[in-house]
Order: structure tokens, then C-alpha cells, then sequence
């Protein structure tokens, strides 16, 4: 279900005008892109299985997807959103599944990259928490 994957040429202008990657500088910009893997995925690829353990996290740069909490949708994400994160923050299996509604374009972060992009980047690592504070208090 998963299509290409490989490192972007151009990482900056894939990555320029993504709402995550707001306010990182070029050089931070290009380090993500290193960092990162180019991911397509098709309509209906599951990228985040629920009660997995979850070894990579994704930010949408085109296309939607659905969540869903014990087979219930609870958000759409879109261009900009992380998905998957939470897994790896906390070492626990996933607590949602992602369902690919649309084609997407994404960039994928292992565990050992993800761990590199939060310690390497402060930014990074303030949005990843900002993520996870506005979904624990939308659930609330």
C-alpha cells in the first residue's frame, strides 16, 4: 500500500510552506530533510495500526487521513499534521489508527531520526509537544 520511498532531492521546498516546519531556518530545514524519508502512500494505506508498536511517525505534507480509536473516527489530519508520534514519545503501542483517505505524500521518521530531529531541534521538539498537549485536551 505504501509506495516510493527515498530521500528527498530538494528537502527544503518540499518542506517550505508546511505548517509544522514554520519558522525553521533553511539549515534546520534541510537537517529534517536528511533526517526524513519521502513516503507515498495510496487511499486506504493504514499508516498507523492501532495496539502496534510503533516504529515510525509521519507529517503530511499532501492529502487527508482518518482516525480512528477503537474502530470510532475522531479526526481528520491534513498537510502540516504529525501522525504517529505519540508511540514513540511515550514507547507504547499506538492508540489510534491512521487510515489514508487520499493519496499522500509524507515524510517518514524512524525511531532513531525522530529521536535525532526532537534533540537536534528545539523547535522540533516544542511543536511535537504542542501535538500532543492540544490532542489530550481535545479528548478531555
Amino acid at each position: 500500500m505504501f509506495g516510493n520511498r527515498k530521500k528527498a532531492v530538494d528537502g527544503v521546498a518540499k518542506l517550505a510552506g508546511v505548517p509544522f516546519f514554520d519558522g525553521f531556518s533553511r539549515d534546520e530545514m534541510q537537517r529534517v530533510a536528511e533526517l526524513a524519508d519521502d513516503v507515498d502512500a495510496e487511499k486506504g494505506a493504514v499508516l498507523v495500526d492501532q495496539g502496534r508498536v510503533g516504529q515510525e511517525c509521519y507529517v503530511i505534507l499532501d492529502g487527508e487521513a482518518s482516525v480512528y480509536v477503537s474502530g470510532e473516527h475522531v479526526a481528520t489530519s491534513g498537510p502540516g499534521s504529525m501522525v504517529g508520534e505519540m508511540a514513540l514519545v511515550e514507547h507504547k503501542p499506538r492508540n489510534a489508527t491512521v487510515v489514508a483517505d487520499t493519496p499522500m505524500k509524507l515524510i517518514a521518521f524512524d525511531t532513531k531520526h525522530f529521536k535525532q530531529l526532537l534533540e537536534e531541534m528545539p523547535k522540533a521538539h516544542d511543536r511535537v509537544m504542542e501535538t500532543l498537549a492540544a490532542r489530550i485536551r481535545s479528548d478531555s
